[in-house]
């Protein structure tokens, strides 16, 4: 089968579509775009795909060596094509919870969350470093079952394509049968608020379903509004920074933390702390919720947060 990578040839389309959205913010909503912003999310773009170019190979081999363990051999039929592309949307959804949930997975995947502008440039503020946080193994599972690497591949491809367009507050609501199944700019944006209503909610690719399969979905109200980025705002421009600032924060984090806390520094939920000196998501949502008298979240329901505060200098 032929190499084909669907986002190469979606390129030009994100740029034109950047541009023209540019312009509908010039004239409908002028603090849509800050020039050092956007420049900040160019560059995220650009880095991500060196990295991709550079790391990308590890997650092949790997894909390819397992496949020859696969229990099937379900081949290149159309059917196959449409059940790998949901499965696989499915897998996003898990590692995409997992980077909201699990602060290895958070520190690279903040990255995505970092700008205080909701637009177009913001879908290209992709991590540099998710490779090594080896989110893999929640797609390992497909091959496994015996869908090829290439097939895998080109269906993630137009998952992430179909995740440009939802990056804009230019859209208001779709209809309400494609807002029932499909991920939308409405639900999107409340996925990239920081509002204590919205924090870790609406964890979807290309399918909302998944959200409000698994008790994760979150309407946008209009009841007030969408604050963007991240809880505690990075305040700064700088790239680098903005690239690692998780990580520097995450292995400080365990350096001072004694013995026996460390691990949890590594593997709970971003904000956790074994002295309760910052507030994890589900916290912040819960003051919220006791304040505004909505009542207590749903027994068992975790309210992760994104937005919220990884312990760390605050995604995706």
């Amino acid at each position: 089968m032929p190499d084909f990578n669907p986002t190469d040839y979606a390129v030009p389309g994100f740029v034109l579509l950047v541009l023209i959205e540019m312009i509908w913010a010039r004239f409908r909503a002028p603090g849509a775009y800050e020039p050092k912003d956007t420049m900040v999310s160019l560059a995220f773009g650009l880095g991500s795909t060196v990295a991709g170019v550079l790391f990308g190979g590890v997650a092949v081999a790997v894909f390819i060596a397992a496949y020859e363990y696969r229990l099937f051999d379900i081949g290149w039929s159309w059917w196959a094509w449409a059940l790998c592309f949901v499965l696989d949307d499915l897998a996003y959804y898990g590692v995409h919870r997992a980077g909201h949930r699990i602060r290895w997975f958070w520190a690279a995947h903040v990255n995505h969350h970092s700008s205080q502008h909701y637009n177009l440039s913001t879908a290209l503020r992709q991590s540099w470093t998710g490779a090594f946080t080896l989110g893999l193994v929640f797609t390992l599972p497909l091959v496994l079952i015996g869908f090829h690497p290439a097939m895998i591949a080109i269906c993630g491809g137009f998952n992430l394509i179909y995740q440009f367009w939802i990056h804009t507050e230019a859209i208001d609501k779709m209809p309400r049968w494609f807002e029932a199944v499909m991920n939308t700019p409405s639900h999107h944006r409340v996925h990239h608020a920081t509002n204590p209503r919205y924090l870790d909610r609406n964890y979807a690719g290309v399918f909302i379903v998944w959200d409000r399969m698994l008790g994760t979905f979150e309407p946008e109200t209009g009841e007030e509004q969408i604050r963007y980025g991240i809880v505690r705002q990075l305040g700064s421009f700088n790239l680098l920074w903005s690239v690692f600032h998780e990580w520097i924060g995450m292995v400080q984090d365990i350096w001072h933390a004694p013995w026996r806390h460390k691990l949890g520094y590594l593997l709970r939920e971003p904000g956790w702390t074994h002295d309760g000196s910052r507030e994890t998501s589900d916290m912040i949502r819960a003051r919220w919720m006791a304040q505004s008298g909505q009542g207590a979240p749903p027994a068992g329901e975790k309210v992760a947060d994104q937005n919220a505060i990884a312990g760390a200098r605050k995604p995706a």
